[in-house]
């Protein structure tokens, strides 16, 4: 199966705390990669390195044999490459539509500049119809501020989604979101990723959701894989759980 991710080498670190030890790993075209792991193992600094908002000590990162190491986000951007954030970058006070509008126009390096305008109609087909793919559409001219948590979650992967990216890395898709909404949720997320074959990373703390939706599960510890398989491999290790969710 071919590698659309390939990382090897990758090494971070923040004064006497290493968050990247040396990290290789592999993740194939279409896989749904779940990274799990204590607080501070350093997922969330993996998915900077990956996406150009943290430039890496040492080491390679390449996306379908392209180097990325060390590019600007934008630029890692047009190799296909979009992300989530755990806490969810939005323009509050705008419409829904206004800020998928906006993330495609800076895509595009249009800027936003008042003279240019948002609403072009290819821009405004590619924002309706991310925002369909993940339920939204009827909320297209609602201030993202009134959208639930569960709905500003799935706005902010909307937002990536809309870039069209080969590669699309998810901090914590499902924190903040009640237990009632997490599954709906992700299984919204997921549906779209599935439909348009791209493949993903996730973080995510809830086991539950790891277990039903990742193909495939990585363990992150100080700065390290420890552990990579299925997820009923992975997640039935003693020694996962002990180190990851407290349990024995």
């Amino acid at each position: 199966m071919t590698r659309l991710l390939e990382v090897e080498g990758l090494e971070m670190r923040f004064g006497r705390v290493t968050a990247a030890d040396g990290i290789d790993v592999g993740v194939a075209s279409g896989e749904l990669v779940g990274i799990i792991g204590p607080n501070g193992a350093g997922k969330t600094t993996f998915v900077n390195l990956v996406t150009g908002y943290l430039r890496p000590l040492g080491g390679s990162i390449r996306v379908d044999g392209d180097e990325v190491t060390g590019k600007r986000p934008y630029e890692i951007v047009r190799l296909g490459v979009a992300r989530s954030f755990q806490i969810p970058q939005l323009f509050l006070s705008l419409p829904v539509l206004d800020n998928v509008l906006v993330a495609l126009a800076v895509a595009e390096g249009r800027g936003l500049a008042p003279w240019r305008p948002l609403r072009e109609r290819h821009r405004l087909e590619a924002a309706y119809a991310a925002l369909a793919r993940f339920g939204l559409d009827t909320d297209a001219d609602r201030a993202a501020g009134e959208l639930p948590e569960g709905g500003r979650k799935l706005l902010d992967v909307a937002l990536a989604f809309a870039l069209g990216p080969r590669l699309l890395l998810l901090d914590e898709p499902t924190s903040g979101v009640s237990a009632a909404e997490k599954h709906t949720v992700m299984a919204t997320v997921v549906g779209a990723l599935r439909q348009q074959s791209i493949t993903a990373l996730f973080i995510e703390h809830d086991m539950d959701v790891v277990r039903r939706f990742a193909d495939r599960v990585l363990v992150l510890s100080e700065g390290r894989f420890v552990a990579d398989g299925s997820p009923d491999e992975v997640l039935s290790d003693p020694e996962v759980r002990r180190a990851v969710a407290g349990k024995a």
